[in-house]
């Protein structure tokens, strides 16, 4: 029996089956397709660093230093002089004691989470949470109670519910920051009051959040103000960074734990020590020369979540640049995806799993790198769907 061809079967009946997408350019507002050139509204390079003059050299110094690939695990022979730089360089921007480089989000959200959290921890995690925070909840094999997106109320009668119970011995509510597909923010003073309250750990996931928000970029505890150094932080360098890898950032007892413990850091291939320098030359960036590119971004955010709003599509509750359209049924979203694309706009509809079922949607994401006249065109196409 063909089990793989009756299950893409299922799929295609579902509109749930994928295909690839190849970019035949390099990364930015604009993009190569089929030959055909469209504005890209579905990047994560916020702002807009990935093609980085200073960034590139750094890399290629780096690449005639150190060669390719790292040539092993880094607790083998796989650890290079551009890996401490950025964890040291992490840190700082950060402002924790210590960092250790992932080479993915996933991989650093599925090896942290079951290093401090087994079958004696209770892990509350918010309903809407990346994939990799669920999967690595699951790989801990802890007690899970999800509460309700952004509901403090909900945390906390699952926190009261719990807390006297002998059966536990620790507690880590676990958050993204900026949430991936609605575009939100969690309320971190309200989640963080919790924590102090009932003595539970608090691990963010600040993927979204690294680069974009925040003054100077460190993400979400700057832009609330949270001054903490026992909070758990994940962020990737991949986004707003322009790079590629991930990290955890928090005190060094937590990062001495995560070396000897966490097994998708154990048993990969360090990255790149041209990724690891490349890296560290865009946190510099990122911290002392981006604020002209973050202000430009939040700019184009305003105007085209105004633009949005004026043609009375449901955002829902965005307030960052990753702005839904939400459309609902599967094949609509998908209708209007491809609709865009046949307008030369790159936004493709998002399916589940990576939304619930009857919730599909078009995910623009702003960068700074698009212009007035790139967003207002997204606008005058989608006048057509409403």
């Amino acid at each position: 029996m063909n089990w793989f061809g009756v299950e893409l079967q299922s799929l295609s009946k579902k509109n749930l089956l994928r295909k690839l997408t190849c970019i035949e350019s390099s990364h930015g507002s604009k993009i190569l397709i089929n030959g055909q050139t469209c504005i890209n509204f579905s990047s994560n390079d916020y702002l807009g660093l990935s093609g980085h003059p200073e960034i590139v050299r750094a890399a290629a110094r780096a690449l005639k230093e150190y060669g390719l690939g790292s040539g092993s695990s880094r607790l083998l022979s796989g650890t290079h002089t551009p890996h401490e730089k950025l964890e040291a360089r992490i840190a700082e921007f950060k402002k924790t004691e210590a960092a250790l480089v992932f080479n993915t989000g996933y991989a650093a959200n599925t090896g942290t989470i079951p290093a401090i959290a087994g079958d004696d921890a209770l892990i509350l995690s918010d309903e809407l949470n990346h994939a990799s925070i669920v999967d690595g909840v699951r790989l801990s094999r802890a007690n899970v109670k999800i509460y309700k997106h952004r509901d403090v109320d909900h945390l906390e009668s699952l926190l009261k519910k719990t807390y006297k119970s002998k059966a536990i011995k620790r507690r880590l509510i676990i958050t993204d920051t900026i949430f991936s597909m609605d575009g939100d923010i969690a309320p971190l003073k309200d989640i963080l009051f919790l924590c102090e309250k009932y003595n539970t750990l608090l691990m963010i996931d600040d993927a979204h959040g690294t680069g974009v928000i925040g003054k100077t970029g460190r993400g979400a505890l700057e832009h609330f103000n949270i001054k903490s150094d026992c909070i758990i932080q994940m962020g990737t360098l991949s986004k707003a960074a322009g790079c590629f890898g991930a990290f955890v950032a928090g005190p060094t007892d937590l990062i001495n734990l995560l070396t000897s413990k966490a097994r998708s850091f154990i048993y990969s291939t360090s990255l790149p020590p041209a990724i690891a320098e490349a890296s560290a030359k865009a946190i510099d960036i990122v911290e002392f020369e981006s604020g002209q590119r973050r202000n430009k971004l939040w700019k184009n955010r305003e105007r085209l979540f105004e633009g949005l709003k004026g043609l009375d599509f449901d955002t829902l509750n965005s307030e960052t640049p990753i702005i839904p359209v939400l459309i609902g049924d599967t094949k609509k979203a998908l209708k209007a995806g491809n609709y865009l694309f046949n307008e030369k706009i790159f936004a493709p509809a998002i399916r589940p799993p990576s939304v619930p079922d009857g919730k599909c949607r078009l995910r623009f994401s702003v960068t700074a790198s698009h212009s007035d006249k790139d967003i207002d065109r997204v606008l005058e196409v989608l006048h057509v769907l409403r």
